[in-house]
């Protein structure tokens, strides 16, 4: 059948989690975009909504409670040095209960609440995109 987003284009999503207007971000360590941070997200599953996606993954890598998610829109990520290709819906929450948590070490290294002016590099390009998005509505 082959493997999203190496064998065939992925679909994904992002999930840009909101608090006090400052943007939650985490360190990817694997491809693609190891290294980079990032906000939280992954691939939908079959007969998944795209929505309900976001909300699981970002449950699963924060421990947080994620409340109402509106849609932000849509990009791309063409990486020629992974070798991969996926389309993510980013969407956007502002309520959620909890602390973040590191809940999937395999996954992601480092965490932490950045603002606009203090973002870490390099950004990812799935978090580029959300922020760039934000930007224009001014949620961050």
């Amino acid at each position: 059948m082959g493997t999203p987003g190496i064998d065939f284009p992925g679909l994904g999503v992002g999930l840009v989690i909101l608090r006090d207007r400052k943007i939650l971000l985490y360190r990817r360590m694997r491809a693609p975009e190891a290294g980079h941070w990032s906000i939280v997200g992954g691939k939908v599953d079959h007969m998944e909504p795209s929505e309900q996606a976001a909300r699981r993954e970002a449950e699963e890598e924060t421990g947080l409670s994620i409340g109402r998610v509106n849609l932000l829109g849509a990009t791309e990520l063409i990486s020629d040095a992974d070798a991969q290709h996926w389309i993510s819906l980013l969407y956007v929450a502002s309520e959620c209960d909890g602390e973040p948590q590191l809940t999937e070490p395999d996954k992601l290294s480092d965490f932490g609440w950045f603002s606009r002016a203090d973002l870490p590099q390099p950004l990812s390009a799935f978090a580029a995109a959300a922020i760039e998005k934000l930007k224009s509505g001014e949620l961050l």
